[in-house]
């Protein structure tokens, strides 16, 4: 199940992403339209800055940016930021592997072959979805 964390991190970075003035916001502006709580998104808006999506300004007239574009924000970046490893088990995960205690062969074991496919399938959602499609008009059709 997705995270509340990255549930909003997405609607944050869309927000950001759908201004056409690209000036900071601030997060009571964006937790106030998303409906997210502003303390959670602040946190959240804080990691998303650290690992290089997102800019920040202080004073009158401050707030957070995309300091990308939209088309250079793949969605399997933002997924393992906020939600860490994209698959479900560890014994899949393309960056976080670890082989499971009670697993003596994984090349027969039904449970790590049916995640395989799982983790595929959403990697391949992800890697062709970047922001820009996800505030595209078509996308959310």
């Amino acid at each position: 199940m997705l995270s509340k964390k990255t549930k909003y991190g997405i609607k944050a970075l869309t927000y950001l992403a759908g201004r056409e003035d690209r000036e900071p916001v601030q997060i009571a502006e964006i937790a106030k339209n998303e409906n997210i709580s502003q303390k959670f998104l602040e946190s959240i808006l804080l990691t998303l800055r650290r690992n290089g999506f997102l800019g920040s300004k202080k004073g009158k007239g401050g707030g957070y940016y995309l300091i990308k574009e939209p088309h250079e924000i793949p969605m399997t970046a933002v997924m393992r930021i906020l939600e860490g490893p994209i698959a479900m088990v560890p014994c899949v995960s393309l960056n976080f592997y670890e082989k499971c205690d009670d697993c003596p062969d994984e090349n027969v074991c039904p449970v790590h072959n049916l995640m395989l496919k799982v983790r595929d399938s959403a990697l391949e959602i992800y890697r062709n979805t970047t922001l820009a499609n996800l505030i595209c008009k078509e996308f959310n059709r």
